[in-house]
């Protein structure tokens, strides 16, 4: 059996305890870290799924072919509210073409270039959050 001597007793209590602080304050921020970054991909999720629900509100106005000037809005289902916002913006006369395919619509008809903004919205917890998609679309304008 060998002599102890003072410089081989190992770590002392309080060093042990330190030691453990930190660790604890380190795995404390890193579980943080790690809710922070799964709260980020669920609201990534959300927003994704948002604007698939807005192009879809899109397509539906693209497949009636004729756009009127106003807004309509209801709810999506799972939290989600939609509102679609179609706007006139500028009009012109077509002339009938001396030459060429003839035109899809009849001559005189007046094609508008319309504003259409989709709107989708929902909350998070106590926030209130939301993704909009705009475009402009050509149309016969509507006769007042």
């Amino acid at each position: 059996m060998r002599p102890v001597r003072s410089g081989d007793r190992g770590f002392t209590l309080f060093e042990v305890l330190v030691a453990f602080i930190i660790a604890a304050l380190a795995l404390g921020e890193l579980f943080s870290v790690a809710a922070s970054d799964v709260r980020s991909v669920a609201v990534a999720g959300r927003y994704e799924e948002a604007v698939s629900r807005a192009r879809s509100h899109l397509a539906a106005i693209d497949a009636g072919g004729v756009l009127v000037a106003g807004e309509q809005q209801g709810e999506d289902g799972g939290g989600y509210h939609w509102a679609v916002r179609v706007a006139q913006i500028a009009a012109a006369t077509v002339a009938a073409p001396s030459s060429g395919p003839p035109l899809a619509a009849p001559p005189g008809a007046r094609p508008a270039l319309y504003l259409v903004t989709t709107s989708v919205s929902w909350r998070e917890g106590e926030q209130a959050r939301s993704g909009r998609l705009t475009t402009e679309r050509v149309a016969p304008a509507v006769p007042s």
